[in-house]
Order: C-alpha cells, then sequence, then structure tokens
C-alpha cells in the first residue's frame, strides 16, 4: 500500500530545555518531578505554565493517574492533551503529535515533559508489571527484565556481524567522558575499555557497564511556532523532520535492525540533508547493541558495520563523530520515560551553545532518536527527530 509522504514542518520550533537533576532514588512521587518540570519550563521561558495550552506528558510511575490528571494538579487549563505510553520512543513521538496540534492551531504552546521517579522497589515492580504479553511468553521459564531479553539480541547481533564486546566497550567508554562534562550526570568515575571489559556478567554477554542505572529525574522543552518564540525573546531550534514507526519488521526471526530502516529516506527528505550533514548524534543507549542498529539504520554506516565505524570513530563531544554528548542513560542514568527525552534536550543545548563543558563546535543540526517498549524479544516503537539551528 502506497501512502502519502509526511509533510514538512512549517515554522515549528522547539525551545527551553529544562533538566531536572537526576537522584538515583527518590522519596517523591512522579507528579513532584513532573511540576519540578514545568517550574523550570516557566522558569526558563517567561511563560506562566498555566499558559501553556497543551500538555504531553510521558512516564512510567505516574499511574493511577495520567496526563489529565496533571492538569488539575498543577492548574492549568489545556486544549489540547495527550499522554504518551512509548517509553523512549515517547519523545519523538511527542514532537511530530505537539508539531501538528502548533501547526493546526490547536494550540500555541505545548509543554513536553517526561518524568519518573525511583523509590528503592519500584524498578523491580515496574519490571514485573511491564508487559502482559513478555509476562506470557517468558515468565514461565524462569526469565525476566530487559538485561536477559537484550543479552539476547546482543549475542545475535555479536554473532551474526562479528562484533566484540571492545565494540561495544568503545561506546561506553566514550559516553563515561561525556558525561564527565556533564554536571547533571549520575557517572563521576572515569571508565577505561580495560575496566569495562572486566565488569561483573549480568546476562552474557550483557556486564554491568552495558546496563543503565535507574533513576528518578525530569526532561522538558517547549513546542510552538517561530513568532511566539521570537515575541518571548526565547532561542530556539527548527523541526526540520521526523518519522515514526512501531512494530516495524514483525517477521524478522530475531531483531537486528528498528523502524528507523524503514523511514530513513523520508526522514532525510524531509530535513533536505544527508547522514553526513548531521554535527551531532543522541542515539537511544538502553544498551550498547541498540546504538549501534541506528548508526546502521541511520545511514551513518553500512548494515553489519557499525562495529568498524565505532573502531573508527571519536565518539566523544570532541572527537571526530560526537556522540551522546551528555553522556547518554549509560552513564547519566535512565529516568525512567525521561531518558527517551534527554536525547532532544540535549540536542536543544548542542544547538544552542549551551552545552557548557561538553559543547560540540558550531553544530548545526542535530539528530535524536527513540526507541522503546521492550517486549520480551524485541523493542516495538522507534522514532526519530533532525533539528536545526540558527546557522543551518
Amino acid at each position: 500500500m502506497t501512502g502519502y509522504q509526511r509533510q514538512a514542518y512549517r515554522n515549528v520550533v522547539i525551545a527551553a530545555p529544562v533538566t531536572v537533576p537526576y537522584q538515583r532514588y527518590s522519596e517523591e512521587a512522579a507528579h513532584w518531578w513532573f511540576g519540578a518540570a514545568l517550574r523550570g519550563l516557566a522558569q526558563r521561558s517567561g511563560i506562566s505554565h498555566r499558559d501553556f495550552d497543551g500538555l504531553s506528558a510521558a512516564s512510567f510511575s505516574l499511574a493511577p493517574d495520567s496526563a489529565v490528571a496533571l492538569t488539575q494538579h498543577f492548574g492549568m487549563s489545556v486544549r489540547w492533551l495527550d499522554n504518551v505510553p512509548l517509553g523512549g520512543a515517547a519523545a519523538t513521538a511527542a514532537i511530530r503529535r505537539a508539531a501538528r496540534a502548533v501547526e493546526s492551531g490547536d494550540a500555541e504552546v505545548v509543554a513536553c515533559v517526561a518524568a519518573d521517579t525511583n523509590h528503592i522497589d519500584s524498578f523491580r515492580q515496574s519490571l514485573s508489571n511491564f508487559s502482559r504479553f513478555a509476562q506470557d511468553a517468558v515468565y514461565p521459564i524462569g526469565a525476566g527484565g530487559a538485561n536477559a531479553s537484550f543479552a539476547h539480541l546482543t549475542d545475535h547481533y555479536m554473532r551474526r556481524y562479528n562484533a566484540t564486546r571492545e565494540d561495544f566497550g568503545r561506546i561506553c567508554v566514550a559516553q563515561r567522558t561525556n558525561a564527565l562534562a556533564n554536571p547533571n550526570a549520575l557517572m563521576k568515575k572515569p571508565l577505561t575499555l580495560e575496566a569495562y571489559l572486566a565488569a561483573p556478567p549480568i546476562s552474557e554477554p550483557i556486564h554491568l557497564f552495558d546496563c543503565v542505572m535507574p533513576c528518578a529525574g525530569a526532561e522538558a522543552f517547549l513546542v510552538m511556532r517561530e513568532e511566539t518564540a521570537s515575541a518571548q525573546g526565547l532561542p530556539f531550534v527548527r523541526l526540520a523532520g521526523s518519522i515514526e514507526r512501531h512494530h516495524a519488521f514483525p517477521d524478522d526471526p530475531v531483531q537486528d535492525r528498528g523502524g528507523w530502516a524503514r523511514d530513513v529516506d523520508e526522514l532525510y527528505a524531509m530535513a533536505g540533508c544527508g547522514p553526513a550533514d548531521i554535527d551531532v548524534l543522541q542515539t537511544y543507549d538502553d544498551y550498547p547493541v541498540i546504538v549501534m542498529l541506528q548508526f546502521e539504520d541511520l545511514g551513518f554506516c553500512a548494515k553489519g558495520e557499525a562495529k568498524d565505524f565505532v573502531r573508527a570513530h571519536d565518539l566523544t563531544f570532541a572527537g571526530d563523530f560526537p556522540q551522546n554528548t551528555s553522556g547518554g542513560q549509560l552513564s547519566a542514568g535512565q529516568a525512567g520515560a525521561a531518558g527517551g527525552h534527554m536525547g532532544v534536550v540535549e540536542s536543544l543545548r548542542q544547538l544552542l551553545g549551551e552545552a557548557g563543558a561538553r559543547q560540540v563546535k558550531t553544530p548545526r543540526r542535530a539528530m535524536a532518536l527513540g526507541f522503546g517498549m521492550i517486549n520480551y524479544d524485541r523493542g516495538l516503537s522507534s522514532g526519530a527527530v533532525i533539528l536545526e539551528g540558527s546557522g543551518a
């Protein structure tokens, strides 16, 4: 079936990147983290949170509430509302939907917020109730949680494409270097390749530093028209292109590509650029193997050649291929659904020249990626956005 091509965005911009600093554990509810993010957006933009007429919310720990409860909780009255239950793909989906709402006039200023808390036992409880499909398929044989699932995907990738643990380690080590320049990152100690390789196994071939650290935190940004941002005196970046895909390759026996591979040509056509024009890349990095898939699926290298790509490039913020310049989830922490928003927020900071010690020199375009909703054998949701700074 031939569908219509995605239409380019008209005067849609993104502004006011906000991070509520992460905590390993928090006694606060997710609602507190949402409130802190909304306060940050109001302070950053000069617009009262009560004047945001659109709200997009993503969270794993907001239940039993949803986005509509937040409107009452924070005294908001919005005319456009979205609750995005897509985990690590929530940010890219939120931008796409908010952008179309702004284009059509359904909303003027949309706050896109992802927030999660992390109590002492909340991560285990979240895993046990994450997917009915996974419960039925995996729990009867004594396996559960993402580590085992991604160990399966990683093992398959290593066998099929001759990748090694050293190749995955290069990603983790580079991201730790980036995290050391990020005051919001939880990981504060340098990581060497030797330490990565010597780390204890979790679920072979997954070892300790292949895994994210669950934490509490929030990420947020505003979507609006260019004239709204200009009138407010807000620096902004433009939305150049985006894609979204769910359950992209159902016939693949083992996942070694994401939905990006189906729509990548359309993404670059929307943005009027190609892989070589991307100055900063923010992959979704729940595990290093998924970073490898994104390098391939987005055209930075051919299928199966990501191992050679990471061997040939410096992935730090000062390197020739800046990737996950905040440290990513592997070294900054995974604050639930906010982990997917991290890449967008970091892209905004890089393009606005606000990344501090980890600032990439004069970036013009950034790409942020999302990947989420892992069932027992694959991630179901993927997305990507290309953002342009004023010099693009």
